[in-house]
């Protein structure tokens, strides 16, 4: 006997059957008992959350010679040849796109249904199509037969266009809940007899992001060599990630731990786990520490989110994501070690220990540093252009990418420049620009320690976007006729800082620094 994969052996047959979309049935159910059935239909929404088999359900129950309380009988002729039926058509529009095969639908419209009730004609992905088969389905949605019902399926309803849709009535699918998941998966392993770990169902019901055939497809793959499924089973096969892990992470950035967060990243560093799987269950169980009594300020969560949804989206460079994922992390532990020095980021608590307003001093000292950092980056730039050469730069390049070869046993300094690019170079200063803010970061807060390693060039980070300002500004100063001219690099260590010491200091007494009084004018 031919064996069929779980999903379709338990897709739905029935409005019954069909989870997790319960006022879309409720809807489609009315319409059939009120006989109200329109022309027109699109299901929007995520992949495998019953789309199709949403539309497929309503075909055999329009169709139905015996229809009970919107639901098909299941008994006549039409629901038992459901399989068979040549006025049901499916089309995947991701293959038959062109305005040549919607032309031939359309002449096929005419002819009346074999035998049913309607002809049904359901469209997957209709996005896919061209906009010369979109034009060419408009002029029959416009005007159908009425023994036509066109039912469009989409995961990507903003690729439609508005005319297709208002002629439609629209449906939106949402993700299935992971508890309707579970109970799916539950039963299934019941019912086929496949042995189970609960903690393995919960985890095919996280990965399977809403999305009930990809949990079905997920438990079908597993199923396969007969063994308990276990979560360890699921990691190894599908790169997910250990709760305990993320735990661990969290605890490690709520304490300050920095043993404890190498040890865990190092751990899926070397493993085959995904970095967007474990990402997002980082992401998620971060958002649930919001209203923890615990060290983890809102502000701190959000900045870690949205510099871990950074990674995401910039991470297209042939090192393991691991290293970017750790170093974003220790943007967020206070540490002060040999190989974290960090010019130095200081312990708070230390530092405001007997000052009883600490989350006040605490922001006054962040406004600090980056005012440090953001007045020698000024400076920095401006010096740098004084007499900054191709030829300098060139020697920049094959400098730092000698420092990345010599320097591979250190992953925490190659991996903050190996995502970075020297872009500027005088014989004294080095500009480096990444996509990444938190790797700028990193290295303005580590500049000293890549200092050392470069002997007496000193270098400065710019995000891209920062660069891309700095060029434009430098290319309208020298046609206005601005020379450089060498500023005096006389700031504090951010380790030296007091509160005071540069929330008092005037915009006009940093502008004199940067700018001669005729270049500028504080308002």
């Amino acid at each position: 006997m031919e064996y069929k994969v779980l999903y379709r052996k338990y897709r739905p047959d029935n409005f019954k059957n069909i989870v997790g979309q319960d006022y879309i049935i409720t809807i489609l159910k009315n319409a059939i008992i009120n006989k109200k059935i329109a022309h027109a239909y699109i299901f929007n929404g995520p992949r495998g959350t019953g789309k199709t088999s949403t539309a497929k359900v309503f075909a055999k129950t329009i169709n139905c010679e015996n229809p009970i309380n919107g639901e098909a009988c299941g008994k006549c002729n039409s629901c038992i040849n459901i399989k068979n039926n040549p006025d049901i058509i499916e089309i995947d529009a991701a293959s038959n796109n062109g305005v040549d095969e919607i032309r031939e639908l359309i002449n096929n419209i005419k002819i009346a249904p074999s035998y049913s009730k309607y002809k049904v004609y359901i469209i997957d992905e209709v996005h896919m199509m061209t906009q010369s088969a979109f034009n060419a389905l408009l002029l029959t949605l416009e005007e159908p037969p009425e023994h036509v019902v066109f039912i469009l399926a989409t995961t990507n309803i903003e690729s439609v266009p508005i005319t297709i849709l208002s002629r439609c009535q629209k449906f939106d699918f949402k993700k299935i809940s992971d508890n309707i998941i579970k109970d799916r998966i539950d039963f299934i392993c019941k019912t086929e007899k496949i042995n189970i770990t609960q903690d393995a169902i919960d985890e095919i019901a996280y990965l399977s992001e809403g999305g009930m055939r990809d949990a079905l497809s997920i438990l079908d793959q597993l199923s396969s060599d007969k063994e308990e499924i276990t979560v360890d089973l699921i990691i190894n096969n599908f790169g997910s990630v250990p709760n305990i892990v993320i735990d661990n992470i969290i605890e490690s950035l709520d304490n300050n731990n920095l043993d404890l967060l190498k040890e865990n990243i190092n751990k899926m560093r070397f493993s085959n786990v995904d970095y967007k799987i474990f990402i997002k269950k980082l992401i998620d169980k971060l958002s649930q520490k919001v209203f923890d009594n615990n060290n983890l300020t809102v502000d701190k969560i959000k900045n870690i989110i949205f510099d871990l949804v950074e990674v995401i989206n910039n991470y297209n460079i042939n090192i393991n994501p691991f290293i970017l994922i750790e170093l974003t992390l220790l943007e967020y532990i206070n540490l002060d070690t040999k190989e974290q020095k960090t010019d130095k980021i200081i312990s708070r608590e230390i530092i405001f220990e007997e000052n009883s307003n600490k989350k006040e001093q605490e922001k006054i000292l962040e406004v600090q540093k980056n005012e440090e950092i953001s007045k020698i980056k000024n400076i920095r730039i401006n010096n740098c252009f004084v007499n900054a050469k191709k030829e300098y730069l060139e020697k920049a390049k094959k400098q730092l990418n000698e420092l990345i070869k010599n320097n591979s046993e250190n992953s925490f300094f190659t991996s903050m420049l190996i995502d970075s690019e020297v872009v500027a170079a005088s014989n004294e200063i080095y500009i480096l620009t990444s996509k990444l803010e938190s790797i700028v970061n990193l290295i303005n807060l580590n500049k000293s320690l890549i200092e050392e390693k470069l002997e007496k060039i000193k270098v400065i980070g710019l995000t891209s976007e920062e660069w891309i300002e700095e060029k434009k500004s430098y290319i309208n100063n020298i046609k206005s006729g601005y020379i450089y001219k060498m500023i005096e690099e006389e700031t504090k260590n951010i380790e030296d800082l007091q509160p005071h010491d540069i929330v008092n200091e005037s915009l006009e007494n940093i502008a004199e620094q940067l700018f001669s009084n005729d270049k500028i004018e504080i308002e």
